[in-house]
């Protein structure tokens, strides 16, 4: 099944629904960036997390979370852009855990970075409140955004390691609530089976919907192809360089005769011989 997402608008207009599927798209990137069974968890739940807050994003824009904390991790990222690409990265990807809270840390922090096309991103950051990925984007949306909501992630293991499925789901309450209906919203999640085991019995993101709105009158609006794609280029890591300075750029092509920078995304080297930096330099 190809990752994708869907939407839908339930409760006349007073609940939005979202859900997800992302294994491919989890299993590309983990495989990239190496990651250890509970990195992969934990960055598998980030990038869902991430394709559910960009599902409402206009062209041209782009959608940042990250997450950092004290435990071995340390940081996870994951980027959605409008048309449903997705990316991520882990900062610790070999960490080794028994749990996701454990791995991020209890202490830390959650920032949310939307790039609207306007002068400058957007950013919101709220403290963790439980190190499970599902549960601080509820936190966040909830506190930061003021739009109450639920988010559940979901990410299984084969027994290689491999991600066999990925995906979640995210329900807001808009203005003015309808409380009876988020009663009831409540009331179908308690009583659904586990996330993780619907979605590696092949419970695609219409039929997920189906399952949470069940009861509910609703109408699907969309449904969008999610994949993974890196954004980065030659000329993007050229104006990267220049941020660090024309003196370290010069220190670089004197004593290292050149620079190599590694896409953190998708681990794409890129070269940049001694005359090239000090083209750089030139401007």
């Amino acid at each position: 099944m190809q990752d994708h997402i869907a939407r839908a608008m339930a409760a006349k207009g007073k609940i939005r629904v979202v859900t997800c599927v992302t294994t491919k798209l989890t299993n590309d990137i983990c495989f990239l960036q190496g990651t250890s069974p509970v990195a992969s968890i934990a960055l598998g739940r980030t990038l869902a997390g991430a394709a559910l807050l960009g599902s409402q994003l206009k062209q041209g824009q782009r959608l940042a979370v990250k997450f950092e904390g004290s435990g071995p991790l340390k940081k996870i990222i994951a980027e959605s852009d409008w048309d449903g690409a997705v990316r991520g990265t882990v900062a610790f990807p070999e960490a080794v855990a028994p749990t996701v809270s454990e791995a991020l840390g209890r202490a830390g922090f959650l920032t949310v970075t939307r790039d609207l096309g306007m002068k400058e991103p957007y950013s919101g950051t709220v403290q963790l409140i439980s190190s499970e990925i599902a549960e601080d984007l509820a936190y966040y949306l909830t506190d930061s955004d003021q739009v109450p909501s639920a988010v559940g992630l979901g990410v299984s293991l084969a027994p290689d390691g491999q991600v066999s499925a990925s995906g979640g789901f995210l329900i807001q309450s808009l203005p003015p609530s309808d409380e009876t209906a988020v009663d009831h919203l409540m009331e179908r999640i308690a009583q659904m089976p586990p996330l993780t085991s619907l979605l590696q019995n092949g419970t695609s993101p219409t039929a997920l919907l189906e399952l949470l709105l069940e009861g509910l009158e609703y109408n699907l609006l969309e449904t969008t192809d999610l994949q993974f794609r890196c954004g980065c280029s030659r000329d993007k890591v050229e104006r990267a360089l220049l941020t660090v300075g024309r003196d370290e750029l010069g220190r670089m092509a004197s004593e290292d005769q050149g620079a190599t920078v590694l896409c953190e995304f998708c681990k794409q080297q890129y070269h940049f011989e001694r005359n090239e930096l000090e083209s750089l330099i030139a401007g």
